[in-house]
């Protein structure tokens, strides 16, 4: 084989040459999957900062914390003023009363978000099971407790557990009903109930509603099988007046387009019953790393990293974000709000053309096991409505396994441990390179139809 020779002169030149640098994403993978920066993140908030819940001294606290962490990556940042919703939690207990056939049993059980106390002696009455919001309709309740029953196993059954406990209890205080229950909205349990928001609009009568263990909601329901149930609950929550509040806002401004804004955001609030290190913990901190990443990379676009306050029981954060920034063209938005696990896909809802547009910009992410296929979803995100309601918002969200995610959802076992550090770094690498891919992109997702206004129930 005749091998070329190589002139002097070029052979200098090669030596002279410095070696190929690494690529964008290997550098911004790189990085994350090495540095231990988003568990780090995580785990500070959760242990040093804790609960957050809106109106709370610990949301504040997570506010100042937020603000530190954008200043320390080397962002610009903003915190944007609103007013939260301020509910306590107080007193909760309950029991099954001794009756035919069975004995009393006290019940491990939460009060649902924004529920009202009970009467100063409890509420006491019969129990009745809907399963459904139209056996609710034909199910006498008047004078009842209800149970709302689901079989919620797998992630795929969040949905209508949520639709039952959201707003099941307003619907049952419309015909008679003294106060609620619901089966906790939960893939696994070791007597953990798990909360969540209740949903009483103007008008409506408020009445006390609490989630219950799965275990204690399967007592209740097979001593159902055998005869009347009677249950006293005693609520000591109350709603304060609205606080003062913020969005924390981090920018990296764009170097050619700085009018179009790529959005990443996550909440930076969470229930009170742990420390929401997955919800949204580790969310809120692939924000902060992805800030921290990307703080130097001069993207084409402008780069938003918006923690919101109050996704979790009132939405002001987002409401307030989208009346505040409704002139602005943002032209992708993504949310970080589904855990720790692993990067398994990516979904998006734009209009024609998406799936081209998307598919070389996710190529890279094979090299962390994702799918690079991108697929539709009309999925966007609870932070994200109030923008996508108004105007048709481009959207891209990383779907992460799930498996284990609502063992703990909600509940009192949402702490660190329960993190894995791997599949966060792996999701938090995803999460930058998107943010990054459709920010210095040299075109745009066509957007969506514009959202119709949300189904009443």
């Amino acid at each position: 084989m005749h091998v070329p020779m190589l002139s002097p002169f070029v052979l200098l030149l090669l030596a002279a040459a410095p070696p190929p640098g690494p690529s964008p994403f290997e550098t911004i993978a790189g990085r994350a999957l090495t540095d231990g920066a988003t568990l780090a993140a995580a785990t500070d908030l959760a242990d040093r900062v804790g609960q957050r819940l809106s109106g709370s001294d610990g949301a504040a606290e997570g506010i100042r914390w937020a603000v530190a962490q954008f200043q320390a990556a080397g962002v610009a940042v903003r915190a944007e003023r609103l007013k939260a919703p301020h509910w306590v939690r107080g007193e909760e207990r309950g029991e099954i009363l001794p009756g035919p056939g069975h004995r009393g049993w006290r019940l491990a059980l939460t009060a649902l978000g924004g529920s009202p106390a009970t009467p100063s002696g409890g509420a006491e009455a019969e129990v009745v099971e809907i399963s459904s919001m139209e056996a609710l309709a034909t199910t006498p309740v008047e004078g009842r407790i209800v149970y709302f029953h689901h079989s919620m196993s797998t992630a795929e059954g969040y949905g209508e557990a949520s639709e039952l406990r959201s707003f099941g209890p307003a619907k049952a205080a419309a015909r008679g009903a003294v106060a609620t229950m619901v089966r906790s909205a939960a893939t696994a349990s070791l007597r953990t109930p798990h909360t969540g928001t209740v949903v009483f609009k103007a008008g409506e009568r408020p009445i006390p509603a609490v989630a219950l263990a799965t275990e204690d909601a399967d007592v209740i329901r097979r001593w159902l099988r055998a005869g009347p149930v009677r249950v006293r609950l005693q609520l000591g929550c109350h709603t304060e007046p609205d606080v003062d509040s913020a969005n924390v806002v981090g920018e990296i401004r764009g170097r050619e387009k700085p009018a179009e804004v790529v959005l990443l955001g996550a909440h930076l609030d969470s229930w009170d019953l742990a420390v929401g290190a997955q919800d949204d913990g580790t969310g809120v901190a692939m924000v902060v790393e992805a800030a921290r990443l990307l703080a130097r990379m001069r993207p084409r676009r402008t780069i938003r990293f918006v923690l919101f306050m109050n996704e979790e029981n009132g939405s002001a954060g987002a409401k307030a974000y989208a009346e505040a920034h409704a002139s602005e063209v943002h032209v992708a938005a993504l949310e970080s709000d589904a855990g720790a696990g692993r990067p398994l896909r990516v979904v998006f809802r734009g209009g024609e053309g998406g799936e081209a547009f998307l598919a070389p910009l996710l190529q890279p992410l094979a090299a962390l096991g994702t799918d690079p296929a991108p697929a539709r979803q009309d999925h966007f995100g609870a932070d994200l409505h109030a923008l996508a309601r108004k105007r048709g918002l481009p959207t891209v969200h990383l779907i992460q396994d799930a498996t284990r995610y609502f063992d703990i959802h909600h509940s009192a076992a949402d702490t660190v441990d329960k993190i894995d550090p791997v599949a966060l770094a792996e999701s938090s690498a995803a999460t930058a390179w998107l943010t990054w891919s459709l920010a210095d992109a040299a075109g745009t997702l066509a957007p969506p139809a514009i959202e119709p206004p949300p189904k009443e129930h």
